[in-house]
């Protein structure tokens, strides 16, 4: 009898399954095309004013950002001065340092190339304190970075942070030798592509509150975490944190972006809410704006992390990105017949890479053949470049 039940529930939850049909309304298909603004007026002297324009896309596009070319954009002034931004290619808009008067209020005026025009709420520069200190703990996975800041005037209280990372790296394998075309020669040290740089910028809404603290401090607040594994801290680490101050307004609207973006997909997760933020179309009214600008003073700081400092077991070593390994090339393999340097290592554009020469037992005078890998394995230029950054120490 127990089996009957069994094989009968089956049948129902099968027929339920099969039943199944997915359903993708017309708004996701095709959804309008949004502008959406990203940026701070910074109205202090460290920094110049970036704004980035791009626009919605449907979520069954698959595809990233969709840059905003083409725009004016100006930031005016509550006494009648205006400030253009350049175009800086891919929607990115920026302006020289301006270091504006902040006793003024400033937004900002963006005119498309599809004919439109945009304007954020005028809004009162905010002071940001400076950023304390970067400070990291080590997990056992990983380090867990993070900042710490104050207001000792008590009056800021919500806080956001982004930031850039650069990382020094190298790849699995040295590469001591490049085909010429004809031949494998020694590389010169400039043609080197060992040990390169790599950098990234934060992709997260990084938020922090002291509204409901009796002073307004922020203590060890999370910025990012980097995996125990990674190429980041393999050699040494650097990230430039950059700190900004909110109105509560602001904060809320952030906020309400992370929670949209960062904690929807369970059923105990917050419901996706509407967005209001400070642009609007004042060509036409009903086409609404994605975005929040805030204005201020912007603080920031540098740390640099190196390898030396992190632990020294197996779990700390660096995972690479590739299944890497090398194999022997012969200028001339007696089980084949065949020259492999020629066949393998020489055709340009490289398929293969050289590593070390293949000197035979007992070594001979010239190589006989090659050590090689992937590029992906011994080039880190693929993923990195190989000119040293004017800041790096």
């Amino acid at each position: 009898m127990k089996g009957r039940y069994l094989v009968l529930a089956g049948i129902i939850i099968s027929l339920m399954v099969n039943c199944t049909k997915p359903y993708t309304p017309s708004v996701i298909t095709k959804a309008p095309s949004y502008l959406v603004v990203e940026g701070v007026i910074n109205t202090g002297s460290n920094d110049s004013t970036v704004i980035r324009l791009s626009r919605t896309v449907p979520l069954t596009a698959g595809a990233g950002i969709t840059p905003e070319q083409g725009a004016i954009i100006t930031i005016q002034s509550d006494n009648n001065q205006t400030y253009a931004l350049h175009d800086a290619g891919n929607g990115i808009y920026m302006s020289d340092d301006l270091n504006l008067d902040n006793t003024h209020k400033y937004r900002l005026n963006i005119n498309t190339s599809d004919g439109k025009n945009y304007v954020s709420d005028y809004l009162a520069s905010v002071s940001t304190p400076p950023i304390d200190s970067i400070g990291f703990t080590i997990k056992s996975n990983g380090l867990q970075i993070y900042a710490n800041t104050h207001d000792p005037n008590n009056n800021t209280h919500y806080y956001r942070w982004d930031y850039t990372e650069t990382w020094q790296f190298h790849s699995k394998y040295f590469s001591y030798y490049i085909s010429n075309g004809t031949d494998m020669v020694p590389r010169d040290p400039s043609q080197f592509i060992y040990q390169c740089w790599g950098n990234s910028i934060s992709n997260d809404i990084i938020l922090g509150s002291s509204a409901k603290l009796t002073q307004d401090v922020i203590y060890q607040n999370p910025i990012t975490f980097i995996q125990s594994t990674s190429e980041k801290i393999e050699t040494r680490y650097s990230i430039l944190l950059k700190q900004y101050a909110l109105s509560a307004a602001g904060y809320n609207y952030f906020e309400q972006l992370r929670q949209n973006t960062e904690e929807l997909g369970g059923i105990f997760d917050p419901q996706p809410t509407q967005l209001t933020g400070n642009v609007h179309c004042t060509t036409d009214a009903t086409i609404p704006a994605i975005g929040y600008v805030t204005a201020g003073t912007i603080q920031q700081k540098r740390i640099y992390i190196d390898n030396s400092e992190l632990p020294k077991t197996d779990a700390w070593l660096t995972a690479y990105p590739y299944n890497c390994g090398q194999d022997t090339a012969l200028y001339y393999n007696p089980k084949t017949k065949l020259n492999e340097v020629a066949e393998f290592l020489i055709p340009l554009p490289p398929a293969l890479l050289a590593t070390q020469g293949w000197f035979g037992n007992p070594p001979a005078m010239n190589p006989i053949g090659y050590l090689y890998s992937d590029p992906e394995c011994v080039d880190c230029t693929l993923r990195g470049t190989v000119v040293k950054p004017s800041f790096w120490k």
